[in-house]
């Protein structure tokens, strides 16, 4: 690709949107550089769970510890595998020339990618309660969320009706715009309906019913006003510079 033809991508937003399958996303990501292997590299074919920078009680009382266990062990490593597997069949199509199952496989890398993704990103933005998680946003991610939003608490009564008002499952997320490094919450459905392009996810809660069933039944808004407590916003400044820096 020649270079005006990247740099106008580039700053389309083009180069860094479906993040859920691009390796580079994972890479450039501060929020996945602490994380052993979370994508896959040039050179293997397979994608690998990223360890836990914590135990999985940890984050108690506001997330137990067997959702925990469950949720990164079980359904972490089902869309590792799903993913590995759908690649795997694309790969087999391109050697024998037979696309007739492309699209059902390319929806599975949608699918299983943004799971992969998303749950990554999920695990590094948070940290035990007093060692790194709960209290405030300092810094420049503080100060572009009072200008973005008004203030603190405006941002989280926004970020918190988005996540629970996802329709079925889904994610509640923080993104920043790379055309004009604004701030802005979306939502995503399953792992990949509703995600938007040109943007860079910095934080983002699950809302499936597996990230909080065991201990919050269907009181999905209890789960969500307790995970605040365990947001690593540090983390999160760090994911934003990187964002914005390109």
């Amino acid at each position: 690709m020649d270079k005006n033809r990247r740099d106008f991508l580039k700053a389309g937003g083009i180069l860094t949107a479906a993040a859920a399958t691009m390796p580079s996303v994972f890479t450039t990501s501060t929020a996945f550089a602490q994380q052993p292997s979370p994508i896959g590299r040039r050179g293997t074919d397979k994608h690998t769970l990223p360890g836990l920078n914590y135990a999985y009680d940890a984050l108690e009382p506001y997330i137990d510890a067997k959702t925990m266990e469950l949720h990164h062990s079980k359904h972490h490593q089902g869309y590792v595998d799903g993913l590995n597997k759908a690649e795997a069949e694309l790969r087999k199509a391109r050697a024998s020339g037979d696309y007739s199952l492309v699209q059902h496989w390319s929806r599975k890398v949608a699918f299983n990618g943004g799971g992969h993704y998303l749950h990554t990103l999920f695990w590094a933005t948070m940290a035990p309660p007093g060692k790194g998680g709960g209290g405030e946003p300092k810094g420049v991610l503080a100060r572009n969320i009072n200008e973005d939003f008004g203030s603190f608490k405006a941002f989280k009564e926004h970020f918190s009706a988005a996540a629970k008002s996802v329709e079925g499952s889904g994610w509640g997320v923080l993104h920043v715009r790379l055309s004009d490094h604004k701030l802005i919450v979306l939502q995503v459905e399953n792992h990949q309906k509703l995600s938007p392009w040109g943007v860079a996810p910095i934080l983002d809660i699950d809302v499936w019913e597996h990230a909080y069933y065991l201990k919050y039944q269907n009181k999905r808004g209890e789960f969500i006003d307790a995970w605040w407590n365990v947001v690593n916003w540090d983390q999160v400044e760090k994911n934003y510079l990187t964002a914005i820096k390109g």
